[in-house]
């Protein structure tokens, strides 16, 4: 778990609603005049991995407006971190890759009713700089004797991955037997994208598919990107909502309004993560042959 420090809480009444989320990002990124409280004093954070350098920043940010408020990120597979909350870990915010977990944990009542939309993600391939696999194109992922990592089918990335496999068996160029050639390529699945990303840059796979934001310059640096057509991609939603039993659910709200301020958007647009309003954009909108 990932520990920072960012500001004083955020002085927000219940019943927060996307309405009030201007009013509420003023109070955000002013502060409180008087001394935090106890409770006040720790805010909990689960989040999907391919969040982390997005929610790491956001609280780097807060942190130079507002210290005193002590910020714990925990980031894991989004299927990983459902099962924490029901077994009962302590936190205060939920972030979700994929609304199946997130349902999953409203079914079992382990959030509020207050379920947002936040950002959303695209799918990309990537291949080490090396390329040993000689993949240079989406087409070449169906080659026998690659070896390819994916996330595991629970992960969210890992879903969509397979479903956007059988989207392109349908494409020009690719053959109806497209994902299941991919599939047999597969030598592991990992519990997050994370894990994939760094199976890809160590040289240990030939090929994985991740999130357009788990590139990071850092990453860039190690594996090249082949973008997936829009037509043929799985665009990911991610919701976020505050847990039933927070201990701070004011700095919550606040956390959650903050995301969806347009300071909030504008931060996970720069690592690679699409507005939650925005249309979706590709880099090609045909499959290359």
């Amino acid at each position: 778990m990932r520990r920072l420090r960012i500001g004083r809480t955020l002085g927000l009444v219940d019943g927060l609603t996307q309405a009030r989320v201007v009013g509420v990002v003023s109070l955000a990124l002013t502060g409180w005049s008087r001394p935090l409280a106890a409770q006040e004093r720790s805010l909990t954070v689960f989040a999907a991995a391919s969040l982390t350098e997005a929610f790491t920043e956001a609280g780097r940010i807060l942190e130079s407006r507002e210290p005193g408020l002590e910020i714990r990120f925990n980031f894991a597979g989004s299927q990983q971190l459902a099962l924490q909350v029901e077994r009962g870990a302590a936190a205060d915010v939920f972030a979700s890759a994929d609304e199946r977990w997130m349902s999953t944990a409203r079914d079992r009542g382990l959030v509020s009713d207050d379920i947002q939309a936040f950002v959303r993600n695209r799918l990309v391939a990537i291949v080490p700089t090396g390329n040993p696999g000689r993949v240079d194109r989406l087409q070449d992922l169906g080659k026998r004797g690659l070896k390819i990592v994916l996330a595991a089918e629970a992960v969210p990335a890992g879903r969509y991955t397979r479903e956007a496999l059988r989207k392109l068996a349908t494409a020009p160029g690719f053959g109806a037997d497209y994902d299941r050639r991919v599939l047999a390529n597969v030598v592991s699945d990992e519990e997050n994208v994370k894990a994939v990303v760094a199976k890809v840059q160590l040289g240990e796979a030939d090929a994985g598919i991740v999130y357009r934001s788990d590139i990071t310059a850092a990453v860039a640096r190690a594996v090249r990107m082949l973008e997936i057509p829009k037509a043929y991609n799985v665009i990911a939603t991610y919701p976020i909502a505050v847990l039933k039993d927070a201990r701070n659910p004011m700095a919550a709200r606040a956390f959650v309004a903050f995301l969806l301020s347009g300071e909030g958007q504008a931060l996970l647009e720069r690592h690679g993560l699409l507005r939650n309003t925005e249309p979706v954009s590709a880099t090609a909108d045909s499959v290359r042959r």
